[in-house]
């Protein structure tokens, strides 16, 4: 499909007509980090009503719990979601799963580069938080805290761990967050520093296949033409969908929001969604 048979709709609840199974992202879908944008928590609530399965998939950092916390805190109904999965959540299980096999030693030093002090990427793991790049031996970036720092801070943090070719795992492949002062850098352009600076970058989250086989599996492996992957960013949720095989909608809020013509980034990007909304409202 290319761009200029995108389908525009006024509503979600046109694409409740069409498809059971709905996977929606929440930073520029539902939510600005700050309060749900308008519509979109009656429109979550109306989703449920008709009796959709919904699950969230999200690039954060952030382990599901904690997500899920901050969504019924900003007013969202509770039960008007079926599973939430953050890439926070998949890593989570993956170090796990590491530890369980014996390929990652307890007690190993880790970097972690999180927000506001957050540390529920690594909670129940044996790992041991370390501030240096220097004595690291592993550095997870699970989130950017661009609007009080700059890159050269990062540069500086992460030079020594890249240098020596210290294993790196991003859980927010994102490169543009909203912040409450605007869009900043997020994780994953942090990432591309590592990498730029020597390290090797193991990515997890939209638009890899981990995220979207846990949410499908989640969903009860639908028929991928009876989902649909719902978000803001072409990068992420609309190229990501597209390689799961699941149709896509691209809201034009949070990143994209006044953006205007799309075209060019859709076929610089090779990734055209099906529909496109302005905002996640019902109608």
């Amino acid at each position: 499909m290319s761009a200029r048979q995108a389908v525009h709709l006024d509503g979600i609840a046109a694409l409740a007509e069409r498809y059971d199974v709905f996977l929606l992202d929440q930073f520029g879908v539902l939510h600005d980090g700050q309060q749900p944008y308008p519509g979109a928590v009656e429109a979550l609530s109306a989703l449920k009503r008709a009796g959709k399965t919904v699950t969230l998939i999200s690039n954060s950092g952030k382990r599901a719990e904690p997500n899920e916390r901050r969504l019924l805190k900003l007013g969202f109904e509770a039960g008007s979601w079926d599973h939430f999965v953050s890439s926070g959540e998949v890593a989570w299980r993956v170090f796990r799963n590491m530890t369980n096999l014996g390929e990652l030693r307890a007690g190993t030093r880790c970097l972690l580069i999180s927000r506001d002090g957050d540390r529920s990427a690594i909670e129940g793991l044996p790992l041991v938080l370390t501030e240096r790049g220097e004595n690291a031996e592993l550095v997870l970036i699970a989130a950017s805290e661009s609007d009080r720092y700059d890159l050269d801070h990062y540069r500086g943090l992460l030079g020594p761990a890249a240098a020596r070719k210290i294993p790196c795992f991003c859980t927010n492949p994102d490169r543009i967050m909203l912040t409450a002062i605007g869009p900043r850098f997020a994780a994953g352009e942090i990432a591309d520093i590592y990498e730029r600076l020597g390290g090797s970058v193991t990515r997890i989250g939209k638009p890899y296949p981990a995220i979207y086989e846990a949410a499908l599996a989640l969903s009860g492996n639908p028929a991928r033409g009876n989902a649909i992957c719902v978000g803001d960013s072409v990068e992420h949720d609309i190229a990501g969908g597209r390689a799961a095989g699941v149709p896509t909608a691209l809201v034009k809020s949070g990143i994209l929001a006044d953006s205007g013509d799309l075209t060019a980034l859709f076929e610089e990007l090779g990734a055209w969604p099906d529909f496109t909304l302005d905002a996640f409202r019902w109608r």
